[in-house]
């Protein structure tokens, strides 16, 4: 049992070269279609591997729509800067062929599932249940973002060969379910203590399994703060659990951050996308540049990981960082997309999928006096600190005792350098110093914030927070930029985004159950199952 796979080998990935940005291309043949696993070693690595990429995808196409396109604008971290495009994910009108990629994009769910059934067959066969518990935290680290985007999903009924054309869960179910395989996962990993995977297998911890338990943990403990308004009872419980020393406790040190460091040999798939359609010579971007709400914030607090996070803009001295602001009228933009701050994610760097900074975030807002969860014998207050100083080191930045003692510093407004976009409010009145004479309210937003700084680039996750609690307070969408006929409140933004078109086709039979499920219309304005939080919707900028 020390070396499982011992023999196995790099499993190859095909990488689209070239994002697509109108329309989403379906691909009929699978390049991730596994081989015979009993025989072949590599292809037991080629499966894990294609596994990982189902989180956050290497595939050029999919992670634009899915990051760049969807979690990065709505999560307050990107926005969309080709000056040509009319319907965007940001702009609440999406064509269907945008909005549909998590569900229907033959580069996740099948890829997913096809894989995963391979490695079960596997379990099957030799008795080695390791890599299949490890491939179940995968799938729940993928199959989360799915379902916080749309509510109800597929789940527990989807075929071995990723087909949805099956029943919808009930997002309260899928979150069950997602509790229940990681606990699993995890007794089997804790019950095969010298197992491992080679390297080769495992390019996010290298196989070793402690650091899967303690993101399986993590991961648990992030599922579980969904829930704290939605099913306050089900988050403790979960929340407690997730962190309990016996079970293998939870991602404390940066060394334990889960980050997929395949792109060695070939190319982070963001910095392709965000650099696509690039003017010649231009080293900020092309279809996504910086957001304003991020840098907005950062810029007030002076926050030293800026240089980090953010490509400078070529607006002049004075201007080092400047945004373009969200879900606006992208023609009035002109010729000066170029000049705005860029992403700055580099060809080789990892994709994150957590890290000890969030972890420590999430156990200081469960230890807030209305969750009040046992997360840890620290206060919220040393949580809170922790979280920032593990950031800091994270990046590599310096300077974190004055940012942490500073109690004045505030995010600025916007001023747009082409004058056609600002917003004239300041973003908050929050401030970085931890204040025990505040209100839980402003104490909730304090952790929040910073949880969304520490959280560069997983707007994803960023867009599941500001749907839950309201913060970090982001601009609102513009009125022009506003295209949802109404639908959207341009103060609360997008609430989830519409199934795919097909489904009422190809899967008549149950979507009525998909929408009573939902529990409202099909569109961007209904809110997910969790997001329950009272006078969310009241929570704005300034105010």
């Amino acid at each position: 049992m020390r070396s499982i796979i011992n023999k196995l080998l790099l499993g190859t990935m095909t990488v689209a070269s070239v994002a697509c940005t109108g329309n989403y291309l379906d691909i009929n043949s699978n390049p991730y279609q596994p081989g015979d696993l009993s025989a072949d070693d590599y292809a037991l690595g080629s499966a894990m591997n294609n596994l990982a990429s189902c989180v956050v995808s290497s595939d050029v196409n999919t992670a634009q729509f899915t990051d760049c396109l969807l979690g990065g604008p709505y999560g307050g971290y990107f926005a969309d800067s080709n000056t040509s495009w009319s319907k965007t994910i940001a702009n609440f009108n999406a064509s269907d062929d945008w909005t549909r990629v998590f569900l229907k994009s033959d580069r996740i769910i099948p890829i997913l599932y096809t894989n995963l059934t391979a490695v079960e067959n596997l379990a099957t066969q030799t008795g080695n249940q390791v890599p299949l518990a490890i491939a179940k935290i995968i799938k729940v680290a993928a199959m989360s973002r799915v379902t916080d985007a749309y509510g109800p999903i597929p789940y527990t009924e989807i075929g071995k060969d990723g087909s949805i054309t099956t029943p919808y869960d009930s997002q309260e179910k899928v979150y069950d379910t997602f509790f229940q395989e990681l606990s699993e996962a995890v007794e089997v990993l804790q019950a095969n203590p010298e197992a491992a995977l080679t390297a080769t297998a495992d390019y996010v911890y290298s196989g070793d399994l402690t650091k899967w338990i303690k993101f399986a943990n993590s991961l648990k403990l992030r599922l579980a703060m969904r829930l704290t308004y939605a099913a306050p009872d089900k988050a403790k419980q979960w929340a407690e659990d997730a962190v309990k020393e016996e079970n293998g406790g939870v991602i404390e040190s940066n060394e334990d951050n889960a980050q997929w460091n395949y792109f060695g040999t070939t190319t982070n798939p963001l910095y392709t996308a965000t650099r696509y359609n690039a003017a010649e010579g231009t080293e900020t971007g092309g279809d996504t540049h910086a957001a304003a709400d991020i840098i907005c914030y950062m810029n007030g607090y002076n926050d030293p990981r800026r240089e980090k996070y953010f490509v400078q803009s070529e607006w002049g001295e004075g201007m080092e960082y400047v945004g373009i602001r969200r879900s606006i009228e992208l023609t009035t933009l002109g010729n000066n997309v170029r000049k705005y701050s860029g992403v700055n994610v580099g060809q080789g760097d990892p994709i994150y999928w957590m890290n000890a900074a969030e972890v420590a975030f999430l156990r200081a807002e469960a230890k807030l006096p209305s969750f009040n969860f046992n997360v840890g014998s620290k206060t919220a207050k040393e949580y809170y600190e922790e979280g920032v100083t593990l950031s800091f080191e994270q990046w590599g930045a310096s300077g974190v005792s004055t940012y942490l003692s500073d109690n004045t510093s505030k995010p600025t407004a916007y001023s747009d350098p082409a004058g056609t976009n600002s917003y004239a409010s300041q973003l908050s009145s929050i401030t970085v110093a931890w204040d025990d004479a505040a209100s839980e309210e402003a104490k909730q937003e304090r952790i929040i914030t910073q949880k969304w700084i520490a959280n560069w680039m997983l707007g994803n996750e960023a867009w599941a927070d500001h749907r839950r609690t309201g913060y970090p307070r982001l601009m609102p969408a513009t009125e022009a930029g506003n295209k949802s006929a109404g639908i959207v409140d341009s103060n609360v933004g997008a609430n989830r985004i519409p199934y795919p078109s097909d489904e009422y086709v190809s899967n008549a039979a149950n979507m009525p159950g998909a929408l009573s499920a939902l529990g409202g219309a099909d569109n961007y304005a209904t809110k997910v199952w969790w997001d329950k939080k009272p006078g969310r919707e009241n929570i704005q900028p300034g105010n």
